[in-house]
């Protein structure tokens, strides 16, 4: 079953805005896919147009409704 994106903080628009302004990469390339989710892009399409898996971009499917764009970020161990 497909995930989807549950938060309505931000509209793919604004999450692209957010990508161009952010200074972590990885973050940005994460909300790029994810604005691609939320456009109706299959998950596949939009995990590989961003440098990553489909069950890569699932689990940040699920930080991001867990924690909102914070959670995009790799976490500081």
């Amino acid at each position: 079953m497909a995930v989807s994106v549950d938060r309505k903080d931000h509209t793919a628009s604004e999450l692209r805005r957010l990508a161009a302004g952010s200074r972590d990469a990885s973050a940005a390339r994460r909300m790029l896919a994810l604005a691609l989710v939320l456009e109706g892009v299959p998950r596949a399409v939009a995990a590989e147009t961003c440098g990553m898996d489909r069950q890569t971009l699932r689990d940040w499917v699920h930080r991001y409704n867990a924690e909102g764009v914070s959670g995009l970020s790799n976490r500081k161990e």
